[in-house]
């Protein structure tokens, strides 16, 4: 397989309620770098998102999962801050 269609899938996805201003913030960020993601909406009901438990331990949300970095977390504030140091100006 050559790169161009392993590329075909995004590498982040990023768990996230509808209306969310918390997952809005990271999607403003995701978009800002241009990065191609994933959208992978949650249960509303917070006991239910066990998804995200599954991923990153807690059932809050926004959580991201970074195949390119191997990393997982929730949190708007980190993901943002790990978008930033990792893709954009402080890269």
């Amino acid at each position: 397989m050559s790169d161009s269609e392993s590329t075909d899938e995004p590498s982040i996805t990023l768990y996230r309620l509808q209306a969310c201003p918390f997952c809005e913030r990271v999607v403003r960020v995701l978009n800002e770098y241009g990065l191609d993601y994933r959208s992978r909406f949650v249960e509303a009901m917070h006991s239910e998102r066990d998804v995200v438990k599954r991923i990153s331990g807690k059932r809050t949300v926004p959580a991201i999962v970074d195949e390119n970095t191997g990393v997982t977390m929730s949190e708007s504030a980190n993901i943002v801050e790990y978008l930033e140091r990792t893709y954009g100006t402080g890269a």
